[in-house]
């Protein structure tokens, strides 16, 4: 009975300071040193905090699991090293139930755990506005981006191509990035194509990415929660100039982000981008577009 009174005793001042440490993270370091979070601010969007959490929680986890297992090693190779004198092997052990058992029932947990929340995050993650209150197209292509702002008709609908980054002799970007234009606090979906092979769209302080294919669309919906600027590039080696496939964010108000779609309007960056520079013009299942035009 002392020894336990004496080891609850002894847990209170380690929940005291581990509260104390906690208490003096700043937001980065709640947040696993994840971008998109900056101390006092809101979150870049309405998904990294549950990324974070789910990286995050994540990692304490396994280096719990590391602690115990590395712990028990270390205390096995203590407990039964050779001391002077002996020789040969100790005793072997054949069978012992009740430590199989943990360690088959414990990683099974494990594993179901992590799929179970990871799968949840996914789904939210994955779910798409249906009536978000702006559409984007994105389009990737070797090596820059097309940004298309949908509207009711061709009319409403305007664009900004693209180029690839160029830099200067020690390596800095010296030329103007295609920028997205973002509305803080309203729902966006980003519909997105490619132009020639796979590439992969990742706005790094928003935590998320996914891959372009030509001739299948995929869609990101989100809600920037927090006005800035952030740096957006392509994640899947796409080519010889992969690295410099890269594009500016800016998340602005909403009389910000119309004055930018009447600017597009009147350079006359208007009605849908043309898909005449796509690489794969025939599709499988659609025939040639030689014959295609002679139909």
């Amino acid at each position: 009975m002392p020894s336990k009174r004496l080891l609850r005793w002894g847990l209170v001042p380690v929940g005291i300071s581990a509260a104390l440490v906690l208490a003096g993270c700043t937001s980065t370091e709640l947040n696993g040193y994840l971008p998109g979070f900056e101390e006092g601010a809101a979150p870049t969007t309405n998904r990294t905090e549950m990324v974070s959490g789910l990286w995050t929680n994540s990692w304490i986890v396994l280096l719990v699991v590391g602690v115990v297992t590395w712990g028990l090693m270390g205390w096995a190779a203590i407990a039964y090293r050779r001391r002077k004198g002996q020789s040969g092997l100790p005793v072997q052990l054949r069978y012992n139930m009740p430590i199989e058992i943990f360690y088959t029932i414990v990683p099974l947990i494990l594993v179901v755990g992590f799929f179970a929340f990871t799968a949840r995050d996914q789904v939210i993650l994955e779910t798409q506005y249906d009536d978000p209150d702006v559409s984007i197209t994105a389009i990737g292509k070797q090596w820059s981006w097309d940004f298309q702002y949908n509207g009711d008709s061709d009319a409403d609908t305007v664009y900004e191509m693209g180029v690839q980054a160029q830099t200067d002799a020690e390596g800095n970007i010296i030329s103007d990035l295609p920028t997205l234009y973002l509305p803080v606090d309203k729902t966006v979906q980003i519909k997105l194509q490619s132009r020639d092979v796979i590439h992969s769209f990742w706005i790094v302080d928003f935590l998320y990415k996914k891959d372009m294919y030509i001739g299948k669309d995929n869609y990101w919906s989100f809600t920037p929660t927090r006005e800035g600027e952030y740096a957006g590039k392509c994640a899947e080696l796409c080519g010889q100039y992969h690295s410099m496939m890269l594009f500016d964010v800016k998340v602005v108000s909403e009389a910000e982000y119309e004055a930018h779609l009447a600017d597009l309007a009147a350079a006359g960056q208007t009605g849908t981008v043309d898909a005449e520079y796509d690489r794969l013009q025939n599709l499988p299942g659609t025939g040639s577009a030689d014959s295609e035009g002679e139909n």
